[in-house]
């Protein structure tokens, strides 16, 4: 974190979660977490629950002003940050 620049905006995730009461390996109905930082961010925020893992992708294309995928609903805007990037 610190040889990020101000403008950077990190985002660690998981692909899925696993049920562990589930028999077997393959993609089950658990949340995976997110975690956000940029040295822009005021404070702490929970987000809640995300509709979609694209929300991931729709926020990334949208931090960039690129065309928008067709699914997933960008939550840039609910980060609190000094200025916009």
């Amino acid at each position: 974190m610190k040889v990020m620049k101000p403008d950077d905006l990190l985002l660690l995730t998981g692909d899925h979660g696993n049920d562990p009461t589930y028999k077997g390996t393959d993609h089950t109905r658990e949340f995976v977490p997110l975690i956000i930082y940029s040295k822009k961010l005021c404070h702490h925020k929970n987000l809640g629950i995300l509709s979609s893992f694209a929300c991931i992708g729709a926020t990334i294309a949208d931090n960039f002003d690129i065309e928008m995928p067709t699914i997933g609903k960008s939550f840039l805007n609910q980060l609190e940050v000094d200025q916009l990037w």
